[in-house]
């Protein structure tokens, strides 16, 4: 058989592949330098903006048309149809990306192989034919990134215009396998002809920010795994036939820059301290009902969970029990705000940690913004991301919406006064479901609060642990107790600075007992100190009690009429708790939004729509022997429960307290 015959013309550059793994070979050590380079030092940088680092990966290549003469010394004489094949990637890159928002863009350009191979086909005279090509391009990639829920994945895309390199071909014609003996032609290499020597294409991809460094060093290395699509358009190799080639890249890119030094004196002086209690012939027992809002609020134009909210890690929700919360309320149950919200702000432990003890249940989350549902349901989806991750729910169970507005929002068409603090209550995820393992007794819908929670406290059985410098220095700190015979129970993760523990929560004897106390802090730069001391509880007299029960209502904004899910858990749940020849105590009030003399007027009609719930159910079991004492005290600063900060403050605030006594 004749066969035309060219001479090899610019052949493959075959060290590429050591360059390729001179490359791999700095990536690794790269990498090391970086693992090794973490220190402890305590001067905090920023994330880097500017990042320079270099990008390596893989292309597979799909061939898809036809391509025949190949150029005009050679045309075989059966045409080429698909094929596929395996090329490398390198290219330095440059990206600018400032932490905490979405928007950046990077910029590579690099040796981008587009090698493949054809699908072999067979001749006229029965010999099978293969082609392969060494297509290779400069490839400059500029793309704008995306990062959508301001966290570590992100997305980019842009065009791509290549520089073509290495257009070579080789060309092998088999025998006819029904002549073995037949000599085998030689083959084919060459450069194709009619080649587009520039292409505008395009390209889109998706990557991941892995941090190698802490923001302890001013230099920090970033690992990203990274997969981009590169569709046919445009990536026609030469202007005739219609050969495309369509790519799917995997890699990796490591890049490094250099935060700014952050101004702050930071100071880890933290002392721990124990106050045991002291024996009283007297004892005052609150039972506190404390309602759980089934909203999380979140900062104007912000996604983010704010940090008000208590957080686990995965360590700690081990030692997390929905029962241990109320441990950590400070000794005033009455004092203006003194209890922090600490049993509010742990609204997603508790409600993770009922979703774990109850696996059938599940919620909608329903974000609201003024910016749109988009945005609220990013708000809706950071809160799915906590509950998935750190208590590993299933994501089946958790749903997300998003709104403009709450369902009941405190913003309403044709105000104009206090419009801020307004919307701020508007910007929130409400937690619905349908589940009574979650929701208040008695109680179904989805604008049902959740379960509430009992608090216990005794005026004269508290172990004060105190944390001198928590707040400032410390992420988190935990309590140890053991006693002689080694049984430990661990309280916490916390966060404020004072914590009290019932002694009952430690002990159900009243005899003398001697405990080892190991108390343990993460500092802000991740060290862990700890203080062991020893703690002994004196004989504890029994003393006089006199006990007392708290049930708060909660009202939506400007409302005076308790919504009906309170009307049933008044008449059900706090009635038959009222002892005979008992006194209530009913005391309204409201948060600062409005007008003092009329906020005055709302907490009154409050507690009388409360007064005459309870009334009414008292006399429906005939029962006319308790006492009622009704107060409105208005957005009083010095009697008002909580501060009036943040929305979910004068949500709170928003109330009617009922104090139960004999």
């Amino acid at each position: 058989m004749k066969t035309n015959t060219i001479p090899a013309i610019a052949t493959a550059d075959y060290r590429f592949l050591s360059v390729f793994q001179m490359q791999t070979l700095l990536v690794i050590t790269l990498l090391i330098l970086g693992q090794n380079n973490v220190t402890a030092q305590i001067k905090e940088y920023t994330q880097p903006s500017w990042m320079f680092g270099v990008a390596v990966g893989t292309n597979s290549n799909f061939y898809r048309g036809a391509t025949f003469m190949l150029n005009e010394g050679f045309t075989p004489p059966t045409a080429f149809h698909n094929g596929l094949g395996i090329g490398f990637f390198i290219a330095p890159n440059i990206e600018y990306h400032k932490p905490g928002t979405r928007l950046g863009f990077q910029f590579q350009v690099g040796y981008d192989s587009r090698e493949g191979k054809f699908n072999q086909v067979t001749t006229p005279c029965n010999c099978p034919a293969d082609l392969e090509t060494k297509l290779s391009y400069i490839s400059i990639e500029p793309s704008f990134r995306l990062a959508p829920f301001r966290s570590n994945l992100y997305l980019y895309g842009g065009p791509r215009f290549a520089f073509i390199q290495n257009k070579s071909f080789t060309y092998i014609q088999g025998i006819n396998p029904d002549y073995p003996l037949q000599v085998q032609n030689p083959a084919i290499k060459s450069d194709f002809s009619a080649v587009n020597n520039t292409l505008v294409s395009m390209q889109i991809g998706l990557g991941y920010d892995i941090p190698l460094q802490s923001t302890n060093s001013k230099t920090q290395f970033i690992l990203s795994p990274f997969a981009s699509y590169h569709p046919y358009f445009g990536q026609n190799p030469r202007s005739v036939e219609t050969w495309n080639i369509s790519t799917v890249r995997f890699g990796i890119v490591l890049k490094f820059g250099q935060g700014h030094l952050i101004e702050k004196i930071i100071d880890e002086t933290v002392s721990f301290s124990i106050v045991s209690p002291t024996p009283s012939t007297y004892s005052r027992v609150v039972r506190e009902v404390f309602p759980i809002r089934n909203y999380v609020f979140f900062n104007l134009n912000d996604t983010e969970i704010p940090n008000r909210y208590i957080l686990l890690s995965k360590n700690e929700v081990t030692n997390f029990r929905s029962d241990q919360v109320p441990f950590i309320i400070p000794k005033n149950m009455s004092g203006r705000s003194e209890r922090q919200m600490i049993v509010y702000y742990n609204i997603l432990n508790i409600l993770g940690d009922r979703m774990v003890k109850f696996p059938e249940t599940k919620i909608t989350l329903v974000g609201s913004s003024e910016n749109g549902p988009q945005e609220g349901i990013l708000m809706a989806q950071n809160i799915k991301n906590y509950l998935t991750t750190i208590f590993e729910i299933k994501e089946s169970r958790i749903a997300v919406e998003g709104r403009n507005k709450p369902e009941h929002p405190s913003e309403t068409t044709g105000g104009t006064r206090e419009l801020k603090l307004l919307r701020e209550g508007d910007q929130r995820v409400s937690i619905e479901s349908d589940a009574s393992e979650l929701l208040m007794e008695f109680q179904t819908g989805k604008n049902t609060p959740l379960k509430p929670i009992e608090i216990i406290h005794n005026s004269n059985d508290d172990i004060v642990f105190n944390v001198f410098g928590a707040e400032k220095n410390l992420k988190s700190w935990s309590v140890e107790i053991s006693d002689n015979s080694g049984k430990i129970q661990k309280f916490g993760p916390y966060k404020t600075k004072e914590v009290t523990i019932s002694r009952t929560s430690i002990t159900n004897t009243f005899e003398k007992s001697d405990y080892k106390v190991k108390m343990t802090g993460i500092t802000n730069s991740g060290k862990t100190i700890y203080q062991e001391s020893s703690m002994n509880l004196t004989p504890l007299i029994i003393p006089v009690i006199q006990e007392s029960i708290r049930f708060s209502i909660i009202y939506e904004f400007n409302e005076s009429k308790s919504i009906a899910i309170y009307e049933t858990y008044l008449t059900k749940i706090v009635t038959p708790k009222i002892p005979k020849n008992s006194t209530v105590t009913i005391t309204g009030h409201t948060d600062i939004i409005g007008a003092t003399d009329y906020n005055q007027e709302l907490s009154l009609a409050r507690a009388n729509d409360v007064k005459s719930i309870l009334e009414k159910s008292l006399a429906a079991l005939g029962r006319t022997d308790v006492q009622f004492k009704i107060r409105g005290e208005g957005e009083n600063q010095k009697l008002v429960p909580f501060e009036n900060n943040y929305p979910e403050e004068r949500f709170y605030n928003r109330t009617v307290v009922i104090d139960i006594t004999q």
